[in-house]
Order: structure tokens, then sequence, then C-alpha cells
């Protein structure tokens, strides 16, 4: 009930949360969370000049979901899809970095279709599973969510793959 009372005021537009909430266990990379909280709040037009400076694009003309996970995974001493795929930018290039899990633990990457197009897609870091009326969601944390980096709830059903580094 906790977590759900304070998920409600983030979600509602609360920019004063403690994030701490987000990272305070786990024993699955969180040092892409923490990477990745610095740029919360940070949206396409207010900040288009920290963006671009850290994904290398403009995330004005660009969908950026998939360049955000790629410089935060590099900013974490990690190669991203550019490593494996020759489309880094496309959400799905994630679907064959890393290794599969069924099951997710803090900082894997999810994988969400969107769109009409086979290609399109979201990709974030999962941060918890909620569930609301008895309906199961992934609070992912990820760029290009309202177009600027924020936490928002994705359908766990809907989720293409959960991604996790090698070890």
């Amino acid at each position: 009930m906790y977590r759900f009372l304070i998920l409600t005021i983030f979600l509602s537009g609360c920019s004063s949360i403690n994030t701490q909430w987000f990272t305070d266990n786990e024993e699955v990379n969180p040092t892409y969370i923490s990477y990745a909280q610095k740029y919360v709040g940070m949206d396409e037009y207010s900040y288009k000049s920290e963006l671009e400076t850290l994904m290398g694009i403009d995330p004005i003309s660009i969908q950026w979901c998939a360049a955000f996970v790629n410089a935060v995974l590099n900013e974490s001493g990690v190669s991203g899809s550019e490593s494996i795929s020759d489309t880094p930018l496309l959400a799905r290039s994630f679907l064959n970095w890393g290794e599969r899990v069924d099951i997710p633990k803090k900082g894997d990457i999810v994988v969400f279709p969107r769109g009409n197009q086979e290609w399109q897609g979201h990709v974030g870091f999962y941060v918890d599973t909620i569930v609301q009326d008895g309906v199961e969601y992934y609070l992912i944390l990820g760029g290009n969510q309202s177009n600027k980096v924020s936490y928002d709830l994705y359908l766990a059903e809907s989720a293409l793959s959960i991604r996790r580094m090698k070890e």
C-alpha cells in the first residue's frame, strides 16, 4: 500500500518525491538506475542541449528512448546495443542485447512494442512491478516517455523481452 501511495503521488506530477525509494535495494545493477536518475525530469525542449550532448542526437527530431538507454549504459561502462546492432537507435535493437530473462530485476532492460510497425518499440530500465486493480505493470525509468526522462508504467504482459547484461 505504501508503494502504491508513493507511486500515485509521483505519477500525479509531484517532482519533489524522494527517488531513493526506487534505488534502495536489489542485487542487480542498480548502477544503471542511479545513472539514469540524474536525468529524470529533463525534457527534450528545455534540456535539448544537455540531452543532445549525452546521446549524440537531436531529441526533438529523433525518437530517443534507445539512445538514452545506450548513453546510460555507456556512462556506466557497459556497451549498449551499438555493440550488437547496426541500428542502435531502434528500441528493438535491444532484443539481442545481453541475455533474455523471464523475471525482471532492478536495472534490467525491458523492450515493449509501440506503434503499428514491427520495427517500432520502446525501451527502458526496469525499476519495479506494480499491481493496480489486479493488473501487473512494470515501472520503467526511460527516456522519451512523454518527451522526457521519467518513470512510467507499462503493461507487464506487453513486454517483448526482458534483457540482462551477461555475466
